[in-house]
């Protein structure tokens, strides 16, 4: 029987500290702060929140592995977040970078949001320039590209979207330590992106599912969204936001949290409205604060139309 280290023993230094407190590391990284606020501060979501926790988790071990001696390389770090629109993976890749920057993964902890039209040129010669360009300022960051499906149309011979992807990976290989891309969009949708472009998948160590908010959570938002404008429902009101919420979802072009918040945009509208309209004298500020159920009802959602400032061409005409 030998006395020869073992290969942790080889990788051991006087130079290293013997252990790691990862408890302590948390804290003072600001991970918890990060965290917190992303359950203070958005409605639901909770196997995103779970799935962000795990990450934290992840790298404040690997930097704990990094200090004693045994981890070399930096972790994969790019991500695709689907689901619907309005979910919320736009805010989440903002704390995402937020996260990232604490932990030191990326040196600036800023967000940049793309789409094809931000990445793809016109005509031959113009795509490397506008992709160079964007990954020129977010590097240091976190590249988040909305629809990223839409930078591969086969359908197109004379397409230039492959430049484009062709670039992107090649960067996300050789600059991992410096970026992180997250692609997102519909799920259905990134899983074909995803067979057609392998080197993405290959690429892609983190998929997170953002699911749609629930009827009473995206009323919850709409509290909040009012509050946050020193606007809220009167108890009728709420009731019929209720129920518009209800209605709303079941038709097309529903985009969660973003219809909520036009839905709202529209509501306020009517209610100056209203207010100018109707007022006899002076107003106080719990007038011009409340949003009444008339506000609500005058939605063509009740009326089995679409909740929208355009309206139909009869309409339009008359």
């Amino acid at each position: 029987m030998t006395d020869e280290p073992t290969a942790l023993e080889e990788k051991a230094s006087p130079s290293l500290p013997q252990s790691v407190d990862l408890a302590a590391a948390f804290e003072e990284s600001g991970v918890r702060d990060v965290l917190k606020e992303l359950d203070d501060t958005m409605i639901g979501l909770a196997p995103v929140k779970q799935r962000i926790r795990e990450t934290a988790a992840l790298l404040l071990v690997d930097q704990a592995r990094r200090q004693l001696g045994l981890a070399t390389e930096t972790p994969t770090l790019h991500m695709s977040f689907t689901g619907n629109p309005g979910t919320g993976k736009t805010t989440v890749a903002l704390k995402m970078a937020d996260l990232l920057h604490r932990l030191g993964y990326v040196r600036k902890g800023h967000l940049v949001t793309v789409t094809r039209d931000d990445l793809v040129g016109q005509y031959i010669g113009h795509t490397a320039p506008k992709t160079k360009e964007v990954l020129k300022k977010a590097m240091g960051g976190v590249l988040f590209i909305d629809e990223a499906y839409y930078l591969y149309r086969p359908e197109n011979e004379r397409d230039y979207g492959q430049e484009a992807i062709e670039i992107l990976l090649q960067v996300m290989e050789n600059n991992r330590d410096d970026l992180v891309v997250i692609l997102a969009g519909y799920a259905d949708r990134m899983d074909r992106f995803f067979e057609s472009n392998p080197g993405f998948r290959s690429r892609i160590a983190h998929h997170i599912e953002f699911p749609d908010y629930t009827n009473e959570e995206l009323l919850k938002i709409a509290e909040i969204m009012l509050s946050e404008q020193n606007y809220a429902f009167d108890p009728a009101a709420r009731v019929a936001m209720a129920e518009y919420i209800a209605s709303r979802r079941g038709q097309q072009h529903f985009a969660n949290a973003r219809s909520i918040r036009n839905a709202l945009d529209r509501a306020r509208l009517r209610q100056a409205n209203r207010l100018f309209n109707e007022a006899a004298g002076p107003l106080d500020a719990a007038a011009l604060s409340a949003i009444a159920e008339t506000d609500i009802r005058a939605s063509r959602v009740f009326r089995g139309g679409l909740d929208t400032d355009r309206k139909p061409a009869r309409e339009a005409a008359e």
